[in-house]
């Protein structure tokens, strides 16, 4: 299994990525959404992979004690096999900081089960009436039920959205606060804007409409983000 080549890329460097850790980035080939707003369509569209998860784990024993932690990401990292590439990560003495759309309950649950995610990072899409409509998936089922889980279990996690205000206005986060609210989430909400960067799935240009912070709802921290 571990010399299956999933890996589409691989940052060998980020202190952005991993809240207060030095860390690098591994991109999971392929996704089960096509979210409008994605600027990694050819991570998403992706078959294969450069690397397999031998190639990773060989780079991470030449850089114990100059990282503190891994990123999993994508694509989606979670429609991978990812418990024993994990185990091997935390034997090297690596954190392990998870980005995904929760879509996946059970491997994350199994993930969670063994201790083997540190952080974890949920996009919130969008509240249930726009979700299929950005997403192009029928998936916030199981995007609730991650969320429930991640609040139940003993585990730091963020849940953040990134905003084209052409496809969410304040009206849209400020339900989706509520949403978070009535299900119990107390943690900072991470809002990023749109990285227009001419590539992303739907070919979304620059937003028309502007969005006014000043209009959210304030029963919640939240934190704006450049991406």
């Amino acid at each position: 299994m571990l010399n299956k080549k999933v890996i589409y890329d691989l940052t060998t460097f980020t202190h952005l990525d991993y809240p207060n850790h030095l860390a690098c980035i591994v991109w999971f080939s392929g996704c089960n959404m096509r979210c409008d707003y994605c600027y990694n369509s050819d991570i998403v569209f992706a078959k294969n992979g450069k690397y397999s998860y031998n190639d990773i784990l060989d780079f991470l024993k030449n850089r114990q004690n100059l990282l503190d932690g891994v990123v999993l990401s994508g694509g989606e990292a979670t429609s991978h096999e990812l418990v024993e590439f994990c185990q091997k990560i935390k034997q090297l003495g690596f954190k392990i900081k998870l980005d995904t759309n929760g879509t996946y309950p059970k491997q994350i649950q199994k993930l969670l089960e063994l201790n083997l995610l540190d952080y974890i990072a949920l996009d919130y899409k969008s509240h249930e009436r726009k979700f299929t409509q950005i997403t192009h998936s029928n998936k916030y089922k199981e995007f609730t039920q991650i969320l429930d889980i991640l609040i139940k279990e003993n585990i730091n996690f963020e849940v953040r959205t990134t905003i084209h205000s052409d496809l969410l206005d304040e009206n849209d986060i400020n339900d989706m606060i509520k949403f978070l609210i009535k299900k119990g989430y107390k943690n900072t909400y991470y809002i990023q804007n749109f990285l227009d960067t001419n590539s992303s799935i739907a070919n979304l240009s620059a937003p028309v409409k502007k969005f006014d912070r000043t209009k959210l709802l304030d029963d919640i921290n939240i934190v704006f983000r450049l991406h």
